[in-house]
């Protein structure tokens, strides 16, 4: 039976997974009791991502925004709370997919893999969120970090992820988000050690990146110091 965190149940083995196949069938057989067993007051991670997003939301133009790794709809809650209306969800799991739908907040939602590129036309979102996806066994740094800038405006676009600290080096993703700002693609606006599963003491990276455009760093919308990406242990830990 599963605990109130899925403590030795379906989040053990969510962390255990290997590859797409796993994931679907665990999603699938979790989707209904997904949000019972990851309440919003423990499983932060989604509702943090969200008010992070929610800095560079443009209520008068209804920014567009694309939910990677949707789930059962935790974060476009809270975005939705926060006035987005404009809102697609992407996941891998048809039946985490169909819990979205039922929140009626989402404009579109479509199953996507977000180990390959995705069927999404360049510069389509104003803003990408992405919570709970970058963890133990389901997506890695490439292409997924480079898909989401791709698929942001140019300039000023947003995309909005956490990344359990667990991986965060050894996982590559420190790597590729300093080689994508080295080539002039990015900007780190922020990057902040934030509860992720209160329950388990577990933490991740909540990382802000703004696209640039071609033209390089000088153009920016966004002004602030710039971010100094986290390194090693101890984590500096930021609560809500």
């Amino acid at each position: 039976m599963s605990t109130r965190t899925g403590e030795g149940s379906h989040l053990a083995l969510a962390r255990a997974s290997h590859n797409g196949t796993d994931n679907k069938a665990l999603y699938k057989e979790w989707a209904a009791n997904y949000n019972a067993d990851l309440p919003a007051d423990v499983y932060i991670a989604p509702m943090l991502t969200a008010q992070a997003a929610l800095r560079f939301f443009d209520s008068s133009a209804q920014s567009a925004i694309l939910d990677a790794g949707c789930g059962t709809g935790l974060v476009a809650e809270v975005l939705a709370r926060g006035g987005a209306q404009a809102i697609d969800g992407l996941d891998l799991s048809p039946a985490m997919l169909a819990e979205a739908g039922k929140t009626g907040i989402y404009q579109q939602l479509f199953v996507g893999d977000l180990t390959r590129p995705v069927d999404v036309a360049d510069e389509r979102y104003d803003i990408v969120t992405c919570a709970g996806t970058f963890t133990h066994g389901h997506v890695g740094p490439a292409p997924a970090l480079r898909e989401f800038v791709r698929i942001v405006k140019t300039a000023g676009g947003v995309v909005v992820a956490t990344i359990i600290d667990a991986i965060w080096e050894s996982g590559g993703f420190k790597r590729e988000i300093e080689a994508m700002e080295a080539e002039g693609l990015v900007r780190i606006v922020s990057a902040d050690i934030i509860d992720y599963v209160q329950a388990r003491g577990d933490h991740a990276v909540l990382i802000v990146l703004e696209k640039l455009s071609p033209a390089g760093h000088g153009d920016h919308k966004m002004q602030s110091s710039p971010a100094v990406l986290p390194t090693g242990q101890p984590l500096l830990r930021v609560r809500a």
